[in-house]
């Protein structure tokens, strides 16, 4: 194993994010800075309206800071272009969400190897990536199976299966266990904890699942917009 540094794939400088104007005027972020290596899972934890969720917005470009700098792979997003985002996230950003948000008409398979196909891959490659995936989230014997003959869990690991598809540099997940019972929660935070060391891979999660605290091995915990506490891992599991 390399002693070099781990590179930084996120750094957010101080971001603010404010809503409406003058007496309107709702701060959803005040001034929120931390750093994400490669091949680390950092949860951002917090209640509903915390700001986690918005934090995650900024730095995946879906949404701009009011204030304050995201920098992603070294290079400051603030004034890419819509085009420049698109292109970045096809590439070199995976996407998870609370709902799954798979094609229900598409088998798993289809639904991981839309990723590839949309970010232009041959259609050989398409078809070896997207089973290598969905095998390396442990539900490749169910590839042609549609999404409602899935389990909550499978439907996440297909998910996370496409988010990977496109080998991305950083996993931006909201909320990814939010509709999971409290096993399946750790089946799928012990995988993404495994995905980001053995992929090297950085995972940023918001949450508000405390199961979080035993997976992550850092927890930023948000309040009312602003950074609140880091946690370390409290402890390995196995």
């Amino acid at each position: 194993m390399s002693d070099a540094p781990a590179e930084t794939i996120v750094r957010a400088e101080n971001i603010e994010r404010v809503y409406g104007s003058g007496e309107n005027k709702v701060y959803a972020l005040r001034g929120v800075s931390f750093d994400v290596p490669s091949g680390m899972f950092v949860a951002l934890k917090g209640r509903s309206g915390s700001g986690k969720t918005t934090l995650i917005n900024c730095i995946g470009g879906l949404d701009k800071p009011t204030s304050g700098r995201v920098i992603l792979f070294g290079h400051p997003i603030n004034d890419y272009s819509e085009a420049q985002m698109t292109e970045l996230r096809r590439h070199k950003i995976g996407f998870v969400f609370q709902s799954f948000s798979l094609v229900p008409t598409f088998t798993a398979f289809e639904n991981v190897e839309l990723s590839l196909r949309l970010a232009g891959a041959p259609a050989k490659e398409r078809s070896r990536r997207a089973q290598e995936c969905l095998d390396l989230v442990g539900v490749g014997k169910w590839a042609r199976h549609m999404p409602f003959e899935l389990s909550g869990g499978q439907q996440q690991r297909v998910a996370i299966a496409r988010a990977l598809a496109n080998s991305p540099r950083l996993i931006l997940a909201d909320e990814p266990t939010g509709e999971l019972d409290s096993h399946t929660a750790r089946q799928v935070l012990g995988l993404l904890r495994d995905l980001a060391h053995q992929q090297d891979v950085a995972i940023l999660m918001a949450t508000h699942d405390p199961l979080s605290l035993e997976y992550a091995d850092q927890v930023f915990e948000l309040k009312d917009g602003k950074l609140d506490a880091v946690h370390a891992r409290q402890h390995v599991v196995h």
